[in-house]
């Protein structure tokens, strides 16, 4: 019988004939921490009696999510997370260079791995064929000293994008139509397989998008097969010698399979206060935005940039919607000045944030006031999440958030594109 992707890589990495169901104890390639997780798995670490890292070179910590850090504590335990790092010979990522998930992928996620990290967007190195998931910091301190975990094998959901995407529409339209359709459980604990036509032609770039997203629907992991879209990313970073060519086998068994036509899709927008809670932007038409922010692992890539700056040009933002915009690596923030985004961002009335988290989770760089409305690029709009219980998240995409942040109330993009 055939294997999913994710019984394909849970088998090379514990040498067993895995099966969905089975418990299994597979390598780890790659374990990394948050500076709002990593803290606690450093103690952790330590209290259990670790002394040494199973793999030093493929242990990371990233300083990302405050950053620069807002608070006297942040700061120290960004001082706890860099002697870490000194001390057991840890790869150390520092403020301002850019988002842990974006920087897993530019430099880190390899073809048929297995990820680990304490937060729960690992499963964005998907889009590479990684079997990449989040776990609880605990987890992350034995994966560290152990260079190994185990998990069940999760039972795979296949979605199949078939037709293609008009004028407008984008991979983050993609997935945050199949969490309303799914649910945020729809998908718990399952493997999340993407497949189709637009799949085949989808860049690494769209794929992170849809992987970082697929835990908003429950998923174990996202995962996309490893093909020339996957090898034309890797020589774009300057590791093509990581590839491997990685698909699911032609008779593998699904739990279930998912179609959708991608040339039906509409703008897509989550409401507050779910991600599940979808419509499209049409629907929405008119609502008033305070304040948009285009940036994260999910909406501050390149591509996200240049769509921006494209509709952005010779334009303003309203005057009574404030526009923040925070490149996902240092890596993107070079490239997007060499290639003029940030300026006509800037000249559209943006601020720019150093590359990090940013906005997303509600620390610094954004946070909202009482009864405000954001429209975000991020992937969550859980109340609370940027910062204020009392505010009001809609999530889409780069395009839909500049269209609207113009207009000052949710638009539909292909108005002004």
């Amino acid at each position: 019988m055939g294997k999913t992707l994710a019984e394909k890589i849970l088998s090379l990495k514990s040498g067993s004939d895995a099966s969905a169901g089975d418990i299994v104890v597979s390598m780890v390639d790659l374990a990394f921490v948050q500076d709002t997780t990593g803290p606690l798995t450093v103690r952790e670490f330590w209290d259990n009696g670790f002394t040494k890292l199973a793999n030093p070179l493929r242990t990371a910590l990233f300083l990302d999510h405050a950053a620069p850090s807002p608070q006297r504590q942040l700061s120290t335990d960004h001082i706890l997370l860099r002697k870490f790092a000194r001390d057991t010979g840890a790869l150390i990522f520092d403020v301002g260079e850019g988002v842990c998930h974006q920087l897993v992928a530019e430099k880190l996620a390899r073809p048929g791995d297995v990820i680990v990290g304490a937060d729960s967007h690992t499963v964005t190195a998907g889009g590479l064929c990684a079997f990449a998931t989040g776990m609880g910091s605990s987890d992350i301190a034995v994966a560290f000293a152990l260079g190994k975990t185990w998990f069940r094998v999760p039972e795979t959901i296949k979605v199949v994008v078939s037709g293609r995407f008009k004028h407008g529409l984008y991979a983050k339209d993609l997935i945050l139509h199949l969490i309303g359709l799914i649910g945020a459980d729809g998908a718990t604990y399952k493997a999340l397989e993407f497949s189709g036509n637009v799949v085949n032609n989808m860049t690494v770039v769209e794929r992170l998008t849809i992987a970082n997203m697929a835990v908003e629907a429950g998923a174990k992991v996202g995962l996309f097969p490893s093909d020339r879209q996957t090898l034309e990313y890797l020589c774009s970073v300057g590791r093509e010698a990581d590839y491997q060519p990685l698909a699911a086998d032609v008779d593998a068994v699904y739990e279930r399979v998912i179609e959708i036509d991608a040339t039906a899709l509409e703008p897509t927008i989550s409401k507050p206060h779910t991600v599940d809670n979808t419509a499209t932007a049409r629907e929405l038409k008119g609502t008033k935005l305070d304040q948009v922010f285009i940036g994260t692992c999910t909406g501050g890539r390149l591509d996200d940039l240049a769509v921006a700056a494209a509709i952005f040009k010779n334009r303003k933002r309203h005057p009574q919607t404030r526009l923040i915009v925070t490149p996902a690596s240092q890596k993107i923030y070079l490239e997007a000045i060499r290639l003029g985004y940030i300026e006509i961002l800037v000249q559209a009335g943006a601020n720019i944030m150093p590359p990090g988290c940013g906005a997303c989770l509600g620390v610094h760089q954004g946070v909202l006031g009482d009864g405000e409305v954001c429209l975000s690029t991020a992937n969550r709009n859980f109340k609370g999440r940027m910062g204020n219980p009392e505010g009001f998240i809609y999530l889409a995409s780069a395009a839909t958030a500049a269209a609207s942040a113009i207009k000052g109330e949710i638009s539909d993009p292909r108005e002004v594109m």
